[in-house]
């Protein structure tokens, strides 16, 4: 409401002098983004060696040293040479945004087109290439740790497949993340730094589990109270939107950062004059590359939210069984 005037005072608000020009946020509305969580589940210790799309870091793997059994006199045989073939990391994927911002737009908007448009590319990049990353690493999962017959030695744990996702529940998704675990521990993985990243509707089933009793949790406070998913036995739950999906039903993975690494470069970052109109033209190129390095050291899943009841089903009226009638 606008502050009130007595009867002949002059409005320089509405009388067309633009005395007094309506006064603009200097920053857009935040936009909420998909949060990128892969840089935060795999290692990047290699990230420094790339310059370009095209390069390739050569990844050397550790052998395996045999145990023998000693009887004396009998001689140590002949010395190991452990080896182990090496791992190829490609900078084979490239992504770009090529943004023009209009001289005139420029000089009379009220905010600064250029910087909300790079921070939005940027935040976009990262949301791009955690999709990809997301939809294609657990193809290079060891057989053993996926599917319904995972497990190094029992063979028996059950994380899902396409022809027979698990469906989610409350009262199943804390058995769910701990079978990934036990995989894992079937590998002899590390058991700091293990992660999980499952779908948002999923993270929520666990909120309503019986980790909303802070008595089992340990925590003063419960994970329905604060909003965090936190961890689970030794795995950091991760939450993210962009996990792949296909007829409802969801790839998740879990690991350890030493299963999988990741590099990405940033090798353009320009504004520069557009030759053809009166425009700048705000570009950039990122490349990155990804593997799978130790196929043990992380699992893959599929998992479906459980159907719904149909709604003829939900305002159905239930029949009150008829009373027999008394024959006297």
């Amino acid at each position: 409401m606008p502050v009130t005037r007595a009867s002949g005072i002059q409005n320089y608000k509405t009388d067309g002098s633009n005395y007094i020009p309506d006064v603009y946020a200097k920053k857009l509305i935040r936009k909420f983004y998909a949060k990128s969580v892969f840089p935060s589940i795999c290692n990047t210790d290699y990230e420094g060696l790339i310059k370009a799309q095209g390069d390739t870091v050569k990844i050397p793997q550790r052998g395996n040293v045999v145990i023998s059994d000693y009887e004396i006199g009998g001689g140590l045989g002949t010395a190991q040479r452990p080896s182990k073939a090496g791992v190829t990391l490609n900078i084979d994927q490239a992504k770009y945004y090529n943004i023009g911002i209009s001289s005139v737009d420029q000089t009379q908007s009220h905010i600064g087109l250029k910087d909300e448009n790079e921070d939005d590319a940027v935040k976009n990049m990262a949301i791009a290439i955690d999709t990809d990353i997301l939809a294609n690493v657990f193809t290079d999962v060891a057989s053993s740790n996926a599917g319904t017959t995972a497990g190094l030695i029992s063979g028996d744990i059950d994380l899902g497949e396409a022809a027979g996702a698990i469906v989610l529940t409350k009262d199943n998704i804390l058995e769910y993340v701990m079978n990934h675990m036990l995989v894992l521990d079937e590998a002899n993985v590390d058991e700091d730094g293990r992660c999980i990243v499952l779908p948002k509707w999923a993270c929520m089933r666990i909120k309503l589990s019986d980790l909303k009793d802070a008595s089992i949790t340990g925590d003063a406070v419960t994970p329905l109270r604060n909003g965090l998913t936190g961890k689970i036995d030794r795995c950091e739950i991760y939450a993210s939107n962009l996990l792949d999906v296909s007829s409802g039903e969801f790839n998740v993975i879990a690991g350890h950062p030493t299963g999988m690494t990741f590099a990405s470069q940033l090798v353009e970052n320009r504004i520069i004059p557009d030759q053809n109109d009166f425009q700048d033209l705000l570009q950039g190129l990122q490349v990155y590359g990804y593997k799978v390095t130790n196929d043990v050291a992380v699992t893959h899943g599929v998992i479906k939210k459980a159907e719904n009841l149909p709604a003829a089903m939900l305002n159905e009226e239930i029949a009150t069984p008829e009373l027999p009638t008394s024959s006297n």
